[in-house]
């Protein structure tokens, strides 16, 4: 292992990219620590710690929960409100909205026809959403702000102050937004791995050590107070760990592979093709999307409900809109079953969903039989592609079943041990599997650059080692 990363700064192409990358990834973190113009940073720290010893962010309402979900992905935290609040979401959002109207909307369809030519079209429709987004987004961020009496006294008192404020809010977030999806284009070109990917999971790993620093300070050779952690716990934390770790990235790398043979040709003497081949559907095929949007999905209605009971006029309706609000919530006892069920059956549906729209057994078919290819037993034709959609079904529920448990556990976790959100989210939900997915791209990556260059990479240790045991054939 260790040589495999001294043989990365021997290549002096792959060590530029490496430290280009890297230098990237140092001026995305350094942005988090210029705020906003006119935020009352110490209030908002305040207000974030009064939230995290009263039991979550339901003292912070509806919105403050959306927020918090939210910063995962941006890196951010509710103590902060820097030019970088938004993070590279926006973006994110814009590029599923086009890639799924790209699948349903015929006018996109025939753009990405079109070849290079319509996907920078695309590409440009996606920057204009990512504006129209950054603004929503910012506006709903600062009116928050000031709800919650987070502006500060001179700005807001002054004659048009809350105008200059708001300008200057969306501007500075507008343009952090598009900054960082630059530098993600920047890292595509000159660095190296999937620029996006990076910073997303950068935010993600940047909480990591708020997780480390809370189990040092809670652990205990014995239970001291309801916040101490013992060893045993600890064991079973860390054992949690590496199993859902070694979980998620058995079912990103997972496939069924399915044999396909080619058809025989005879041209003269000679007769090509013939081989045997194999067509590998991935078991989760739909990769974190479905946790992602059954984890949004599941956060706003307790929002509404809980806004709506914080704006009734009597207290019969707000004990209603309040009661609504428990049975949807996760931090509460009697939403805690509810919660988990509705959650397990939305992921569930857009697994399949997900699945449905970027998986065309017809066109997977068409190919196959364009290409002179047909799976053994199997009629090319509408027979291959009904086999092709079964066996994409029964995969399908496999790797939703999964997902299921991956999402499922920081939240089971954390309400019944007693572990706060920032450690148990890297047992499981959606950032640690975009935290593997994108590692493992990344050292792909860069076993494929040692290995091009002669070098033994990461996951072939040995391989151009002399001293290597090498297989022989029965001649020797």
């Amino acid at each position: 292992m260790l040589q495999a990363f001294s043989n990365i700064f021997k290549i002096p192409e792959l060590r530029r990219r490496v430290l280009f990358t890297l230098g990237m990834i140092a001026i995305y973190r350094i942005g988090f620590v210029i705020p906003l113009v006119g935020v009352d940073q110490t209030a908002l720290k305040e207000l974030a710690e009064k939230a995290t010893t009263s039991g979550g962010q339901d003292a912070m309402g509806g919105f403050g929960r959306i927020v918090e979900y939210a910063s995962i992905f941006s890196g951010g935290s509710l103590q902060q409100s820097t030019i970088f609040g938004l993070g590279i979401m926006p973006y994110i959002t814009a590029s599923i909205i086009f890639q799924l109207l790209t699948t349903v909307w015929k006018p996109l369809q025939e753009l990405k026809k079109d070849g290079t030519s319509g996907q920078t079209k695309i590409n440009e429709y996606t920057r204009y959403t990512t504006v129209a987004l950054c603004v929503i987004q910012g506006m709903m961020w600062l009116g928050y702000l000031r709800t919650q009496g987070l502006v500060a006294p001179n700005v807001e008192n002054q004659p048009g102050g809350l105008v200059v404020f708001y300008a200057a809010g969306i501007a500075g977030l507008t343009a952090g937004s598009l900054f960082l999806m630059w530098l993600g284009e920047q890292i595509d070109k000159y660095g190296i791995g999937n620029g996006i990917s990076l910073i997303l999971t950068a935010g993600i790993l940047s909480r990591m050590p708020q997780a480390v620093q809370w189990i040092f300070e809670n652990f205990g050779w014995s239970i001291q107070g309801d916040t101490a952690l013992t060893p045993i716990g600890l064991l079973l934390l860390l054992g949690g760990f590496v199993f859902v770790v070694a979980g998620a990235v058995l079912i990103t790398v997972a496939q069924r592979r399915i044999p396909i043979q080619q058809a025989k040709h005879t041209r003269g003497r000679k007769v090509y093709g013939g081989q045997r081949q194999y067509l590998p559907l991935r078991i989760n095929h739909a990769g974190v999307m479905p946790i992602v949007f059954a984890s949004s999905l599941m956060i706003f209605p307790s929002s509404i409900f809980g806004w709506l009971a914080t704006r009734a006029r009597d207290g019969n309706s707000a004990e209603w809109w309040q009661s609504i609000t428990n049975f949807l919530a996760m931090n509460t006892q009697m939403g805690e079953f509810p919660y988990i069920f509705i959650e397990i059956a939305m992921i569930f549906f857009f697994s399949y969903f997900w699945t449905t729209v970027q998986f065309s057994p017809e066109d997977m078919s068409k190919q196959l039989k364009q290409n002179g290819a047909f799976i053994p037993g199997y009629r090319p034709g509408p027979r291959t592609a009904e086999y092709l959609e079964t066996v994409m079904e029964r995969i399908t529920y496999v790797g939703a079943g999964f997902l299921s448990v991956i999402a499922v556990l920081p939240t089971v976790i954390s309400s019944n041990m007693g572990i706060p959100p920032n450690v148990s989210q890297f047992l499981g939900g959606t950032g640690l599997l975009i935290v593997v997915s994108v590692g493992l791209d990344l050292i792909q990556r860069i076993e494929a650059n040692l290995l091009m260059r002669n070098y033994s990479g990461f996951l072939a240790q040995g391989a151009n080692d002399s001293k290597a045991p090498r297989i022989r054939s029965r001649q020797g």
